[in-house]
């Protein structure tokens, strides 16, 4: 070995140096095979091994030893060399002899990496100053310099005075403004001062190198881009800080408009203020103004919209000869989704309509007033002279998804390759009951059948398991990892390895034995419930497939939502019988569980059929499909501002089902104040098909974690709501709490998704809107649910097509909170937004009547959004209806 590679290994850095310093170039080269090598050994080293120490010296060695730029950039990028590296000046040093077009290339080279690379700007900055060629201007090189720039403000000077006396000023400060996502480094020190970038950059374009013409439309054009909300904040505050002139000003009003129209809040309301002034002025022309304020009143930004129409009423009042073009664009407020911008549009016209000369002018806002709502269209009319023209009523229709129907489960697994295959697929992602239970179904099937071929077939699949790669530990370690207190169960995918770990030989029979035997420990949680039953079934399995392998199970459902077809049971265990299978206990409780009972005739069938077998299981079954389904009975408790509810106890689920099962049948006693393991949603969805036809005890053990989504801003729990609603049995107390809790959810994909369960449960007639309206009336009295999220996700159910059945949620929710003001309280901040749901609703589904409360609230002084929108309402369900409903 050499001098110099002993020297690297060792991680004498002054010592390499000196060496390096000291060899020819041809010298060099010669050690850069074994510079590789070492580089390649030190990859497959662990990462606490001695050997490691050499990275900084063999960092170094190997920068010095490539002869190509594009081989030292890649060696001073790679990944593997993000240790802690030789200084940027030393460096340069050991470079510094190379010619000026091999640094400027290495430069350009090592600036268009990306920043992630974390190639330092030090050194890249450092090769241009010594190769005296143009900074270049990437990304990184760019971020780069404005972290330099900042990193060195002790220096003793102003960020203007360091900007002054860079050399590269003009390029890097217009690369700046094609540099995307830089605002955030921008924004320290936020003003106006030389400290600033927007301060330093301004004085520059006064005194110094930096034309300001340039700097203005490289602003303007930047916000015109568009970008990210901090790079909005940093141009727009340099725009600012500029302070353009008057001429400055109206020599870009399209720009302005341009800004005004889709640029974010902060950006567009200066682009409004600017045009504003020039209107004021006498510098915008009635048709340009016309224009803007089509684009700004289309806007959902209520501020922007109201201080659109202001500046329109100034306008008009100091220009009469404007009407005729403005007064079309107010009409364009008529439309807005907002009822006090469509009255406040109103008055406008009102006030201004008399100065039009022009008779088009009435009939385009004749035309715009049929998009006022109800309580408006009766001052429009008397406004124009005639009733706006409408389209002849129709009975209202509402539409509602279909609900889904459950698909059959496809014919188990032929093949054990084919068996494999379905392990693999519910190995890869977050299976649905359908898979998950094809895929164990063939597990089962295969192991029974050819075992040693399914252990074949599953190679490729173990390969990729993290407990099939410790060989020196064997099955204790798998064990160790998978046993936890009782349980290994913490996704559906984990479930399925359990088997795959048994048939491997990763855990021991003795192990398996202990666990079915003493049961699974159950965690005090919400879920011990399902969690214990659903785990229960794949241990007892497990230990069969060792010990004695079942032909296949019993409990595999014949839909997609987890019900099992009667006669298919009665086939399964008259399959059973004959071939003198015994049965597994737990796998035999879950298809009681499973079985249909919803049709009485097919129930009573199958029964007889049962009984006939002349065996235990055929008997439990008879009995099973002939008995009363109770429903549980229920309380409520506050918990935290959080209502829940109490299931009591089912006796018939506890009744001759072995130890794991029973507590589904136990009292349901909510809230335990802390969230367990078992947080994968897949896995809840599995828990579902548990108890495919009493949904109302699934969500009684969901219900916590629902109450989560609201109150604390948990996120994801309410993707298993939709399925939930499919399945059967009773929508009670819990589940409709289930859904109050999604809709007024943090996160728009579980609001979403509570939704789509809110419709499905409606198509399905399982809805109760007098029971969802007042679960969401207590909650919000408790603070639990914010109404405006409420107000979101009810809009967004509405616009499905479902007015009708949102209008009859809101009719109960509304009333007792409408009351709350009649008593002097204060309302519930979002209250309006509610309201305001309901007022669209009626409008569309033709909702007339009264509803208790509303007219105090009208009555009300003021023009809040509570005031506006039950005024609205109002107005609308007291209009005489002109069809019948």
């Amino acid at each position: 070995m050499s001098e110099l590679m002993d020297a690297v290994r060792a991680g004498h850095k002054g010592r390499t140096v000196s060496l390096l310093e000291a060899m020819t170039d041809a010298e060099r080269r010669s050690h850069l095979p074994e510079l590789k090598e070492l580089r390649k050994e030190l990859r497959a080293a662990p990462w606490d091994a001695p050997a490691r120490r050499a990275y900084p010296t063999l960092y170094l060695a190997g920068i010095v030893c490539q002869t190509g730029a594009s081989a030292v950039a890649a060696w001073i990028a790679a990944s593997d060399m993000r240790w802690p590296t030789p200084s940027p000046a030393l460096l340069l040093r050991l470079l510094g002899g190379r010619p000026a077009d091999w640094l400027a290339d290495l430069a350009h080279r090592l600036a268009q990496r990306p920043e992630s690379t974390g190639v330092s700007y030090p050194l890249m900055s450092g090769l241009v100053r010594l190769a005296g060629c143009p900074a270049p201007t990437t990304d990184a090189y760019v971020r780069g310099w404005v972290g330099d720039m900042e990193d060195n403000r002790q220096r003793g000077c102003t960020l203007e005075d360091r900007l002054r006396a860079d050399p590269h000023l003009e390029p890097m400060v217009s690369a700046l403004f094609e540099t995307n996502d830089i605002g955030g480094r921008l924004e320290w020190g936020a003003g106006q001062g030389p400290g600033t970038w927007a301060g330093a950059l301004a004085r520059l374009t006064v005194d110094g190198p930096l034309d300001r013409k340039m700097i203005v439309d490289a602003c303007v054009s930047r916000l015109l881009r568009g970008g990210t909300s901090s790079d909005s904040r940093a141009f727009l505050r340099l725009l600012t800080t500029l302070d353009l002139t008057r001429e400055e000003r109206s020599e870009r009003v399209a720009d302005w408009q341009g800004l005004a129209s889709d640029a974010p809040s902060p950006v567009a309301a200066h682009a409004q203020t600017v045009l504003g002034e020039l209107a004021l002025a006498g510098e915008l022309t009635p048709r340009q103004l016309a224009e803007m304020s089509g684009a700004v009143l289309f806007r959902t930004e209520k501020k922007l919209v109201r201080a659109q129409l202001v500046l329109l009423g100034k306008v008009l009042a100091r220009d009469a000869a404007s009407a005729d073009t403005l007064l079309p664009a107010v009409a364009q407020g008529f439309g807005h989704q907002d009822p006090d911008i469509q009255e406040r549009s109103l008055k406008l016209a009102e006030r201004h309509l008399k100065k039009a000369s022009d008779p088009g002018t009435r009939a385009e806002l004749l035309l715009a007033a049929e998009q006022l709502h109800t309580g408006l269209r009766t001052r429009a009319a008397d406004l124009l002279g005639t009733s706006p023209a409408a389209p002849e009523e129709e009975d209202y229709q509402e539409y509602l998804p279909p609900f889904p129907e459950p698909t059959r489960l496809a014919p188990p697994p032929a093949t054990a390759p084919e068996a494999a295959e379905e392990v693999s697929a519910a190995l890869a992602s977050p299976p649905s009951v359908a898979e998950f239970e094809r895929a164990l179904d063939g597990l089962v099937r295969w192991a029974h059948q050819d075992q040693k071929g399914l252990s074949a077939a599953l190679e490729p699949v173990f390969a990729r398991c993290w407990w099939d790669k410790d060989e020196a530990q064997g099955a204790r370690s798998a064990e160790s990892r998978f046993i936890t207190n009782g349980s290994g169960v913490f996704t559906a995918s984990s479930g399925l390895e359990i088997l795959l770990a048994t048939v491997r030989g990763k855990i021991r029979t003795g192990k398996l034995l202990a666990v079915v035997r003493t049961g699974v420990s159950p965690s005090g949680c919400a879920h011990a419930a399902p969690a214990a039953a659903f785990e229960a079934r794949l241990w007892e399995v497990a230990y069969r497939i060792r010990t004695e392998p079942l032909p296949f199970l019993l409990s595999t459902p014949t839909w997609s939502t987890g019900l099992l077809e009667p006669d298919e049971l009665v086939d399964r265990l008259d399959a059973y019988r004959r071939s003198g299978a015994r049965v597994a206990e737990t796998d035999f409780a879950q298809a009681l569980l499973r079985v249909r009972r919803a049709d009485p005739v097919a129930a009573a069938a199958a029964a007889g059929r049962a009984a006939a077998l002349g065996t235990a299981e055929g008997a439990r079954l008879a009995a099973w499909l002939t008995a009363e389904v109770p429903q549980p009975t229920s309380s409520r408790r506050t918990h935290g501002g959080r209502l829940l509810v109490e299931l009591n106890e089912v006796p018939d689920l506890q009744d001759g089902f072995p130890d794991a099962y029973r507590p589904l049948g136990e009292p349901v006693r909510g809230f335990k104040g802390w969230q367990c393991y078992r947080h994968d949603h897949a896995l809840q969805r599995q828990w579902l098909a548990i108890l495919p036809e009493r949904r109302e005890l699934t969500a009684g053990w969901l219900l916590p974690e629902m109450s989560h989504l609201a109150v604390d801003g948990a996120r994801g729990t309410a993707g298993v709501l939709p399925q939930l609603a499919e399945t059967g049995g009773a929508a009670g107390e819990a589940l409709h709490l289930c859904l109050a809790y999604g809709l007024s959810a943090r996160h728009p994909e579980d609001r979403l998704a509570t939704v789509d369960a809110l419709l499905t449960l409606a198509a399905g007639g399982g809805l109760s809107a007098e029971r969802l309206g007042t679960e969401i009336r207590l909650l919000i009295r408790t603070g639990a649910l914010k109404p405006t999220r409420l107000a979101e996700s009810l809009r967004t159910a509405a616009a499905t097509g479902a007015y009708r059945t949102v209008w009859e949620v809101l009719e109960h929710a509304l009333p007792p909170l409408l009351a709350d003001l009649s008593f002097g309280g204060t309302p519930a901040h979002g209250l309006g937004d509610l309201v305001g749901v309901a007022a669209e609703c009626a409008e569309r589904c033709g909702a007339r009547g009264a509803l208790p409360h509303l007219d105090r609230a009208a009555e009300r002084r003021g023009t809040s959004m509570l005031v506006t929108q039950a005024r609205r309402l109002r107005d609308t369900l007291a209009t005489p209806a002109t069809s019948p409903q």
